[in-house]
C-alpha cells in the first residue's frame, strides 16, 4: 500500500485519511455568540462575539501551536470579519467557506438537524475531511476596494430595479420620485468610481495589475477594478482553478448511458456577472475573443454556450498575463493571431 503523504499542518492530500494528531477547529459566527467546536474535545465552547470575545478566542487557539491544522469560519455576511481578520493578524491557519458548500457537506454526513453548536461541529469536520483554502491575509487597501465595489455593484443592481419600475409607470408622481431616486443613485456610483480609481491608482500593485488588465480589448475600468478586489488568486492559479473560481467551469452531466449537456456552477457570481458583459464586447472588440467565437458558432453551437466558452477563454487570458506579468500586445497568442492576418 502506498504511504498517505502529510504535510506540513498536518493535512493530508485528496482522499487521504487526516492526521489524528492534528486539531481542527469550526467556530460558528451569530451576532451575539461565537461557538467553537475542536476536533480534541467534546464539548463546544461559546464566546461573546464582540472584542474581547474574539481576542479570548485567537488566545486559545493560539495556544495549539502547531497542532492546529485549520480553522474553519463560514461567511456570514460581514458578521465573521473582525474573527478572521484577528484569526490572521496572529498568523493561525483559518479558511472562510461559503454557507451552502457547508450545508451539502452537512447533509452528506446524515446531519439534519440545525443548531449553533451542530453548526460548529459541521464546520470543524468540514475542515477535517474537506482541506478547504486557507484565507490569506488582506491589506486595509484590499479590504477598501472590496467595499467599494461590492457597493458599486449593489447600487447599480438598485439603479436597475427603478428603472425597471419606471418603464410600468405611469403616475407623474411615482415617476418624479422614481427619477430622484436614480439621479441620487447615479451620483453616488459616480463617486464611488473616482474613489476606486483613486485608490487603485495610489497602490504600486493595484496600478500595476489593473494597467495589464486595461490593456485587453474588452476589459474595462469595472471589470479590472472587480478582477484586483475580488480575484486575489489571479496569476497564481491554473486555467481550471480560476475558471472554476469565476464560475466559468464546465461541470460533466453524465451517468450510465446518459451523457447530459456540461453546465456552469459556483464560482464567485458578482465576479462572473461583470465577466459576462465584458465578454459580450470583447466578441466584438477583442481580435482574439471574436475569433474564437466565430469558430464556435461555425461549428454548431449555442449561443449562450459561445458566450460561456468566451468568458472563460478571457479568464484565461487574462490569468495568463498575470502570471508572467505581460500586456495583451506582448501575449503570445496575440502575437501569433497577428502573424497569421
Amino acid at each position: 500500500m502506498d504511504a498517505i503523504r502529510v504535510d506540513a499542518t498536518g493535512t493530508t492530500g485528496a482522499g487521504a485519511v487526516p492526521s489524528p494528531a492534528a486539531s481542527y477547529v469550526g467556530i460558528d459566527v451569530s451576532k451575539d455568540r461565537l461557538d467553537l467546536a475542536r476536533s480534541d474535545r467534546a464539548a463546544v465552547g461559546s464566546f461573546a462575539n464582540d472584542q474581547a470575545g474574539v481576542a479570548a478566542v485567537v488566545r486559545l487557539l493560539a495556544g495549539l501551536g502547531p497542532a492546529l491544522a485549520v480553522v474553519v469560519v463560514e461567511s456570514t455576511g460581514g458578521l465573521e470579519r473582525p474573527l478572521l481578520g484577528a484569526l490572521l493578524e496572529a498568523g493561525l491557519p483559518a479558511a472562510l467557506v461559503h454557507p451552502g458548500r457547508v450545508r451539502y457537506f452537512a447533509k452528506a454526513l446524515g446531519v439534519g438537524a440545525k443548531s449553533d453548536p451542530i453548526d460548529a461541529r459541521v464546520l470543524m469536520d468540514f475542515g477535517r475531511l474537506a482541506s478547504p483554502r486557507l484565507a490569506e491575509r488582506r491589506t486595509k487597501n484590499q479590504t477598501e476596494l472590496a467595499d467599494l465595489v461590492a457597493c458599486r455593484r449593489q447600487l447599480t443592481a438598485t439603479r436597475t430595479q427603478q428603472l425597471n419600475r419606471r418603464s410600468s409607470t405611469s403616475s407623474r408622481a411615482a415617476l418624479r420620485s422614481l427619477d430622484a431616486v436614480i439621479a441620487a443613485v447615479d451620483k453616488q456610483v459616480e463617486a464611488l468610481d473616482r474613489r476606486i480609481r483613486e485608490l487603485i491608482d495610489a497602490d504600486d500593485d493595484f496600478r500595476h495589475l489593473d494597467k495589464l488588465l486595461r490593456s485587453v480589448p474588452g476589459v474595462g475600468p469595472t471589470l479590472s477594478a472587480t478582477l484586483v478586489a475580488q480575484l486575489r488568486e489571479l496569476g497564481d492559479a491554473d486555467r481550471r482553478e480560476v475558471a472554476a473560481l469565476a464560475g466559468v467551469a464546465p461541470y460533466d452531466d453524465r451517468s450510465g448511458r446518459r451523457d447530459g449537456p456540461r453546465s456552469i456552477a459556483g464560482g464567485r457570481t458578482a465576479l462572473r456577472c461583470v465577466l459576462y458583459m465584458a465578454a459580450l464586447s470583447a466578441m466584438r472588440f477583442n481580435p482574439v475573443i471574436r475569433a474564437f467565437a466565430e469558430r464556435l458558432r461555425a461549428a454548431g453551437k449555442r449561443g449562450k454556450v459561445v458566450v460561456v466558452a468566451c468568458m472563460r477563454k478571457l479568464i484565461t487570458l487574462i490569468n495568463a498575463m498575470a502570471r508572467d506579468d505581460l500586456t495583451w500586445d506582448q501575449l503570445d497568442v496575440v502575437k501569433k493571431l497577428t502573424a497569421n492576418h
